[in-house]
């Protein structure tokens, strides 16, 4: 007989969404447990995003885990577009009164899990969960060779795209919303020094091309691949003279990680069945060139937060209810945004001529216009958090 286990809330998967989960039920008094595959060595050291929206930052401070973050990660008070030999600055300051910051995925993940106020089970096997449809949901997982059966209120999947949880939603009652693009991206993350002070996103003849960074010692670089490239095609010298040759001179550096990644899109509807909810890429994925992926997965928990906590309090249900209503309304508008931002900087194979020409059009329109200007700003920083 498995062991038997209670919580209020089983949160699967310990990524930026159940973590932050676990601190907001926390700070309301409501209990948790969160699940995670992994060694705690792996979320700790995996690459992932950087770009955090003010928003983000706000709601990470507030959770009382701003600490580190305010003192390492960097503030970004715009962007650059580079395109037919030019540059053009964005000011998010002046045309939104907002800024982001560059702060590692992998940077946050070792501050919620230092702080965690719930149990942490790493290295949790053969997770499944059961009758979701039901008041009582159970979760049941090996530990150390040992089982364990984990009753709960309600269940929040936050254990990404590939996890299981959403496949518990039957499929009759779901549909998923799939868009892959005919391209990947090559990034490398490199002891150098970055070469601007701010991104770069560059649309160039041979392909999209980023210039990021980590910190102000490790610069982190992206360029437009084919879908199926092979990374052993791409040694040191040839990165560093195609990142030359779609961005400018660029500061090299010992490379230290370098990975191929796909780009896609992707939503399932609902985000909710039962007493089970998903959250970030459980339930949604963007490609990285709005920078929004962690971004969306925050603004996701901080509704089912609220939400939880309302029905612990007052037995309200209203939010819960509607927890795919809203938070499939900005996942939408973020899934345009980053949509709008992949086509129009990047190459498509497929693009006539007119196709590039149009999509120039569109850039020097952007760049040009205060009112699109600050549109693209209001996105890339985030629109506000709406119930």
């Amino acid at each position: 007989m498995p062991s038997q286990q209670r919580t209020q809330v089983a949160i699967i998967g310990a990524g930026p969404a159940g973590l932050i989960l676990s601190h907001l039920l926390h700070l309301e008094g409501v209990e948790s447990v969160v699940l995670e595959l992994r060694t705690r060595a792996y979320i700790e050291d995996r690459v992932r995003a950087g770009v955090l929206e003010q928003g983000t930052v706000e709601l990470l401070c507030e959770m009382g885990v701003g600490d580190r973050l305010l003192r390492e990660g960097l503030i970004h008070k715009g962007i650059h577009f580079r395109f037919a030999g030019r540059e053009h600055h964005f000011d998010f300051e002046d045309l939104c009164g907002r800024t982001i910051t560059v702060y590692a995925q992998h940077e946050i993940i070792k501050d919620l899990v230092a702080a965690a106020p719930a149990p942490i089970f790493f290295e949790a096997q053969d997770v499944t969960i059961h009758d979701v449809a039901t008041d009582h949901p159970r979760v049941r997982y090996l530990h150390n060779g040992e089982e364990h059966e984990l009753t709960c209120d309600f269940i929040a999947g936050c254990d990404g795209f590939h996890g299981h949880c959403r496949a518990a939603i039957p499929t009759s009652l779901i549909t998923e919303y799939d868009k892959i693009y005919p391209f990947s991206w090559l990034g490398i993350l490199a002891h150098a020094v970055p070469s601007s002070d701010e991104l770069i996103y560059a649309n160039h003849d041979r392909g999209f091309a980023l210039l990021s960074m980590r910190s102000p010692e490790v610069s982190r670089l992206y360029i437009q691949v084919e879908p199926d490239e092979d990374l052993a095609n791409w040694p040191e010298d040839r990165i560093w003279q195609e990142l030359e040759t779609r961005l400018g001179k660029v500061t090299r550096g010992p490379i230290f990680q370098k990975s191929i990644a796909a780009m896609r899109s992707f939503v399932a509807e609902p985000m909710q069945y039962g007493r089970l909810y998903l959250a970030g890429d459980a339930a949604h994925i963007v490609p990285a060139t709005g920078a929004k992926g962690l971004n969306l997965a925050a603004a996701d928990v901080r509704v089912l937060a609220r939400g939880l906590t309302a029905f612990y309090k007052s037995r309200a249900a209203d939010i819960l209810d509607r927890y795919s209503e809203i938070c499939l309304r900005r996942c939408w508008k973020v899934q345009h945004f980053s949509w709008w931002m992949t086509h129009m900087l990047h190459r498509f194979p497929a693009n006539s001529p007119y196709d590039n020409r149009r999509q120039l059009a569109e850039l020097d329109y952007v760049t040009s216009s205060r009112a699109a200007a600050t549109a693209l700003a209001e996105n890339y920083t985030g629109l506000p958090f709406t119930m």
